[in-house]
């Protein structure tokens, strides 16, 4: 089943799972996902890192429930313009990183590699894992090896 603009439009539920609909792009709809996350993640890390965290966690939930909703209505499990994940693992990629923009694109390529190819265990948890829980967990997890990875990276270059 598609989905078209017009009911991404009119349906809060959709239009985040779809990105605010940057998912609805027909080439590579997780990297353009994955790059309107950016603007957001400048207002993240504006927080108090508690509060970022907070943030975190409420987006994951939400993730949950408007991935599942949105991939039901699809009758698919993670259909590929649903990228309100790429959003949350790339906020966790990004999580207590430097701020700025080279290690924004840092941050944004370690992650699509990630997710891109999905080593273990993102590829086990994506194969077994269903529902919404399922579309977020694989990017939670690339989200948590990315930041490991940026982590590593700003030790190495200091």
């Amino acid at each position: 089943m598609s989905i078209s603009y017009k009911e991404i439009l009119a349906n809060p539920i959709y239009f985040l799972a779809f990105g605010f609909g940057s998912g609805f792009l027909p080439k590579a709809p997780g990297t353009f996902g994955t790059l309107a996350a950016m603007p957001l993640y400048l207002l993240l890390v504006s927080f108090p890192v508690w509060l970022y965290a907070v943030m975190l966690v409420i987006a994951f939930c939400l993730g949950i429930l408007i991935c599942g909703k949105t991939s039901d209505y699809l009758c698919t499990h993670d259909h590929c313009g649903i990228v309100w994940d790429e959003f949350v693992g790339y906020w966790i990629t990004m999580f207590m990183a430097p701020v700025s923009w080279v290690w924004m694109f840092v941050g944004f390529f370690i992650f699509r590699i990630l997710d891109i190819f999905k080593p273990w265990p993102i590829k086990k948890i994506d194969k077994h894992v269903k529902g919404g829980l399922g579309i977020m967990l694989d990017d939670v997890l690339a989200g948590i090896m990315g930041a490991l990875c940026v982590q590593a990276l700003v030790v190495l270059t200091s």
